[in-house]
């Protein structure tokens, strides 16, 4: 007589045959959620570097308003804070206030004619790692960068070298850093010096810096003064576990990607010596981050609606090129889209434009894919590396689920939120008719409490 069938649910196979189950990235990092073909997903990408399991530690993330993307990134920082990781986020519409506040930080609010200002010509401090020809050259680049993108067009030879010429001259004045007033007027009135160096005169070297000038004036003295026209503001710095950098007073602005890349420029002139901005403890002198004992190894840097500096090719030039540092500076860059089209909408077909918002994207070895509209599907599969089952799938997902894509391997995740992280990443008040600071009506799975609890309990 034969053994009997074994009979049991759906709901039960898994713990019957556990080696049926997909076995994830491993139990080290943060929980994000359930493996909806598994158990826990947890990551985290440096150690995910560390194992082989990934090339970069970059990250991007898409998703359509409403998805969960915006949820998780900010959930995936508060959690990460649990591993002592520090966050600097770039925030173009102002929505990561609660965030900042529950880590005990307040946004640092840029806006024009505001009281608060970032020099983004801040450098580390001159050792043999950065030396003065090397601050000077990565001046030079993204004064470079932010004109031929106010300009509309490449730079010509002759204002490259105005350009270079200023940052020298400006650079000549000891440990404080140039500010940007300084290099428009070193190009409005170059020197003598200056101007032999190119075998020309003072009036010829002036014409040919004379448009890069009036473009970066605009920053200084026109409509978008008082947030990046000064020494950075004393007291402000690097050295919190959240720093944010609120855009939102000028996120209508035709210029919000000249303004994204001067914070970004600012937040990694920190990245590359260390976190401590003038004015704070250990500092020795004004105007630069001189603290090169920081671990750096564990910042999450964030670049919420990136879109708006793919699409100046001079700036998306000079972003790919600090994406690429990621691992000398120990940094994961995270850069946050709505759809995969905004890589191709960065310029026309075939472009140079479309190939460096491309080559972000192949630099970035996680990629985090939430609900795209159908017609999104088609530019996706080769830029993503979707199979057809993935392709069938992402147009259907539902709210909070995401394909990850880590390395070589695909999961699809449910990203879960604690009772505490509800009120953290809402962004529906103004549909509810709430204010912003008023907390949504909480039900029966949510947590009433209105103080917040110790991280290391957020779980419990």
């Amino acid at each position: 007589m034969g053994v009997p069938a074994h009979e049991t649910t759906t709901r039960h196979l898994g713990a019957a045959y556990p080696f049926a189950a997909e076995p994830g990235l491993g139990a080290t990092g943060v929980f994000v959620g359930r493996d909806l073909f598994g158990g826990s997903f947890c990551f985290d990408p440096f150690v995910l570097y560390r194992r082989g399991v990934i090339t970069n530690p970059n990250v991007v993330v898409f998703g359509q308003i409403g998805r969960g993307k915006s949820a998780f990134v900010k959930t995936y920082l508060w959690r990460e804070a649990v591993f002592g990781r520090r966050a600097w986020v770039v925030d173009p519409k102002g929505e990561y206030a609660p965030l900042a506040r529950a880590w005990g930080t307040e946004p640092l609010s840029l806006r024009p004619g505001g009281s608060i200002r970032l020099n983004p010509l801040d450098a580390p401090a001159v050792t043999a790692a950065a030396g003065a020809q090397d601050t000077m050259r990565r001046r030079a680049e993204l004064l470079a960068s932010l004109a031929a993108a106010s300009l509309g067009r490449p730079l010509l030879p002759a204002e490259r070298a105005a350009i270079e010429l200023a940052v020298a001259e400006v650079g000549d004045g000891g440990g404080t850093a140039p500010t940007l007033p300084e290099v428009v007027e070193a190009l409005l009135r170059p020197s003598a010096r200056a101007a032999r160096s190119l075998r020309t005169d003072v009036a010829g070297l002036a014409a040919d810096g004379r448009n890069v000038a009036l473009e970066l004036r605009r920053l200084v003295s026109g409509d978008l003064r008082g947030m990046f026209d000064g020494p950075t503001t004393p007291g402000v710095g690097l050295d919190g576990p959240l720093v944010v950098l609120d855009l939102s007073a000028v996120y209508h602005s035709a210029a919000l990607g000249v303004l994204m890349t001067c914070a970004v420029a600012w937040l990694q002139a920190g990245l590359a010596g260390g976190p401590l901005g003038p004015g704070s403890p250990g500092s020795q002198s004004e105007g630069t981050f001189t603290d090169v004992s920081y671990a750096r190894e564990g910042t999450i840097f964030v670049v919420d609606e990136a879109w708006a500096i793919l699409a100046n090719l001079a700036v998306a030039r000079w972003l790919q090129s600090a994406w690429k540092l990621s691992r000398a500076w120990g940094v994961s860059n995270v850069a946050v889209l709505h759809r995969v089209s905004d890589l191709a909408a960065a310029g026309s077909a075939g472009s140079e434009q479309v190939g460096l918002a491309q080559g972000l994207l192949a630099d970035s070895e996680t990629r985090v894919v939430y609900g795209q509209p159908p017609g999104e599907v088609e530019r996706a599969v080769p830029l993503l590396g979707l199979s057809a089952t993935e392709a069938e799938l992402v147009p259907h997902l539902g709210r909070g689920i995401a394909l990850w894509k880590v390395g070589r391997r695909s999961f699809l995740v449910r990203h879960q939120l604690s009772a505490y992280e509800t009120d953290l990443v809402d962004t529906d008040a103004p549909m509810e008719g709430r204010s912003a600071s008023e907390p949504r009506a909480h039900h029966a799975e949510t947590s009433t409490r209105a103080d917040a609890p110790p991280r290391a309990a957020m779980w419990a």
